[in-house]
């Protein structure tokens, strides 16, 4: 195993190998950033260092940071109806075998969006983006029942998104 001197660490028997520190929580700056940022992804550095009362320059540190530990991301959201993905449904699948598996076949089609592992009824969860109904049952019928471990699949088909949002926080 290789050794990993941290900051603090000089001094230290260099021979001595210590598990890696955890991630510290978020403190209260960056928590104001996040808060700020997901009601503005665009937001500038400048507008977020007046808003938290910090420089610039540390609010991007702060910023890279969180990103590169991948705390957070920026990303633009699309509204699927305006590119022509008329049908959005929700499919519930019971699986035999290793989930972490079929998750991951699962999450290999292109128009899957959003899978994860559950406990109850359905072993896992999947949200699919379609251009139509046509394009839904070709992936149902060839890519998504064929997956091996699935043995069955129920699907929820998506009339109106009531409520879509990103900025749960950081509580």
């Amino acid at each position: 195993m290789e050794s990993i001197a941290y900051e603090g660490d000089l001094g230290k028997n260099p021979d001595v190998t210590e598990p890696a520190p955890t991630p510290a929580l978020l403190d209260d700056v960056n928590k104001r950033i996040i808060d700020q940022l997901q009601q503005d992804g665009r937001m500038s550095y400048a507008a977020l260092a007046k808003v938290v009362g910090l420089s610039e320059a540390a609010v991007r540190q702060r910023v890279q940071r969180m990103l590169d530990s991948e705390v957070m991301q920026i990303v633009a959201v699309t509204d699927p109806l305006t590119l022509g993905f008329t049908r959005q449904v929700m499919i519930g699948l019971k699986v035999t075998g290793d989930l972490h598996k079929v998750a991951a076949d699962l999450a290999a089609v292109p128009e899957v969006d959003y899978v994860v592992i559950c406990a109850g009824h359905y072993d896992l969860l999947a949200e699919l983006v379609c251009t139509d109904d046509e394009h839904l049952l070709r992936l149902l019928n060839d890519q998504i029942r064929t997956i091996t471990g699935v043995t069955s699949t129920e699907t929820f088909v998506y009339l109106k998104l009531a409520k879509q949002t990103y900025a749960w926080g950081t509580r």
